[in-house]
């Protein structure tokens, strides 16, 4: 089976660098994975996409040797085993809030004897090469996301849940729920509170031999984070890129045109100066 290659980066003491997709396209799947992202996944919780699109953004994306991942939308067996069998090498599960919770999202994620996944990889067997059953419990990732305060309440529990790779750090929901909805949600907390609750979120995960991710809004911040010893950021999305773009390049337009050209006359100012 093909190795995990966030696992090669990791052993060798350097930071990933994950990428955001939620727009239901495999031609700007593609194009995402070209740009040189050690991961990206699909967001199928709040992303506009559903299965059929997973699959295809999957195949756009193996050419660019990126690894592939997906946030499933909630703890649900059929989800995790079908974004397993189309080839995902990484899960992240949204609102995990308890260990009970965590050792059911390893046992989605594992085949017998570790969990319970069932065996059909379909289209994975493709891209993953042989010896699929055999090596895939070594191979995919899981990710448990804390982002309410009863995780938070049950962070040492959580983060020492065998078979667990790591926690993913929602800090929108996290800000949300911590402040019982005072905060509005965002990346890129700077509330010392937050701050502090992330920090305790990543002391934990490494006590407990565990990797872990944030979500960031800017590659300034997922600096930060990268020095507060983050094993894994992302870095914005394909639609907050996109919009971001976009609004640049406008503004700059029109700031270099600005009175650059005179307003053309109507027919009806034509009209007047006639007379």
């Amino acid at each position: 089976m093909k190795k995990n290659k966030l696992r090669q980066i990791w052993a060798e003491g350097r930071p990933v660098l994950h990428g955001w997709l939620s727009i239901p396209c495999s031609f700007s799947a593609e194009i995402m994975a070209a740009q040189a992202y050690d991961a990206i996944s699909i967001d199928i919780q709040h992303g506009a996409v559903d299965y059929k699109d997973v699959l295809g953004m999957f195949q756009a994306m193996r050419a660019s040797d990126v690894v592939i991942m997906a946030r499933v939308p909630w703890l649900d067996p059929s989800w995790i085993m079908k974004v397993l069998d189309a080839g995902a090498y990484g899960i992240i599960c949204p609102m995990i809030n308890t260990r009970a919770q965590a050792e059911q999202f390893v046992r989605y994620l594992r085949y017998p004897p570790l969990g319970e996944r069932s065996f059909g990889p379909t289209r994975a067997a493709y891209p993953a090469g042989a010896n699929y059953a055999a090596e895939a419990n070594d191979e995919i990732l899981g990710f448990a996301m804390i982002e309410t305060a009863e995780a938070m309440a049950n962070l040492e529990e959580i983060a020492s849940t065998p078979g667990l790779d790591g926690i993913y750090v929602g800090p929108a929901d996290l800000a949300f729920s911590l402040s019982r909805g005072e905060l509005t949600p965002a990346f890129d907390r700077e509330e010392p509170e937050v701050i502090e609750a992330i920090k305790t979120i990543l002391a934990a995960c490494h006590r407990h031999g565990k990797k872990a991710a944030l979500h960031c809004g800017t590659p300034e911040y997922a600096a930060r984070a990268i020095e507060w010893g983050f094993d894994m950021t992302t870095v914005s999305g394909d639609t907050r890129l996109l919009a971001a773009a976009s609004a640049q390049s406008v503004a700059t337009w029109r700031n270099l045109t600005a009175g650059a050209v005179e307003p053309k006359a109507t027919a009806q100012n034509v009209k007047k100066e006639a007379y």
